[in-house]
């Protein structure tokens, strides 16, 4: 076989540097939304392979409700240390002070949604014309339907059916003054693949995705972590179990899985045996049948 063949890894990792590289000569002051979990940072390290050896010329965003796990706070300011970039931050806790939004009541509550607001208020005070997010297609059907560049009108929404066909890798970010773009670089790859590549590449995650003790509650078919923003009923009871976290979000809607894997290739050979997507374990999907894309549609991430 020619030494010039590329594995599968290495054709997803040339896509997204592809796109990455577009996002860069196509618009003026594109960002990377930055979570902190696991595919915000794969496509950080895509960033700083393809425009080494020069820094990423991408600020990072995050949107913080608050409500997050301590493990990757520490892990994101470490991140920025390390890379020297400019970190943004955008405060869900501010937007409710300010009465941009209001806080939900009740047993599930959650501060997810008004992310929304959060977020498109740190877009346009930053004049920001690209949001470089971390979806791929595999984890729901609402995230099947973005392309590579997602138009977003002036108010900031999406519509599936209104988007711009991207055919021979030609891809349009022409958009009207206060309209943006999210970009979507890894919108090609699976859960697999991403771990795959994150034992490759031996790239470095928060603690949380292993398997370790914790605290938790057993809520809407999952485990949730115990924490001071979970307001337990009297009937749950917290137990200590040796859990992962599959995806990440806000800690009072995150649920974690009963895991053995505490490195990362017993993470793939774990993932290889899953039959649910990764977001069956987060409560804000399952709100409705059509959460995520009505979220989307206002929006989201």
């Amino acid at each position: 076989m020619s030494k010039y063949y590329l594995n599968y890894l290495d054709e997803l990792e040339a896509e997204a540097i592809f796109v990455l590289r577009e996002v860069w000569a196509q618009f003026q002051n594109p960002v990377i939304l930055f979570s902190g979990g696991k595919d915000s940072i794969l496509v950080t390290h895509l960033a700083k392979k393809a425009f080494w050896p020069a820094k990423i010329p991408f600020a990072l965003l995050q949107i913080d409700t608050g409500h997050n796990f301590p493990e990757t706070i520490a892990f994101r300011d470490e991140l920025v240390d390390s890379l020297g970039v400019k970190l943004i931050v955008g405060s869900v806790q501010e937007s409710i002070d300010k009465g941009r939004v209001a806080e939900e009541r009740g047993k599930n509550a959650s501060r997810n949604v008004l992310q929304i607001t959060t977020l498109l208020d740190s877009i346009e005070a930053n004049k920001i014309d690209c949001a470089i997010g971390g979806g791929r297609r595999d984890e729901e059907k609402a995230r099947a339907k973005e392309r590579f560049f997602s138009h977003r009108d002036e108010f900031g929404q999406w519509d599936p059916k209104n988007q711009r066909p991207e055919l021979w890798n030609l891809l349009n970010g022409k958009h009207f003054e206060g309209e943006h773009f999210r970009a979507f670089p890894i919108s090609n790859w699976t859960e697999m693949d991403v771990w795959n590549y994150i034992l490759r590449e031996n790239i470095q995650i928060p603690s949380i995705y292993f398997a370790h003790q914790r605290e938790v509650v057993w809520r809407n078919d999952t485990w949730i972590p115990n924490s001071e923003f979970l307001k337990l009923e009297p009937n749950e009871e917290v137990v200590s179990k040796k859990i992962r976290f599959r995806t990440l979000g806000d800690i009072t809607i995150t649920g974690g899985i009963e895991s053995d894997a505490d490195t990362l290739a017993k993470i793939v050979e774990e993932v290889a045996a899953m039959r649910q997507t990764e977001r069956g374990n987060r409560s804000d999907d399952k709100r409705s049948e059509t959460a995520m894309e009505d979220r989307k549609r206002e929006g989201y991430f």
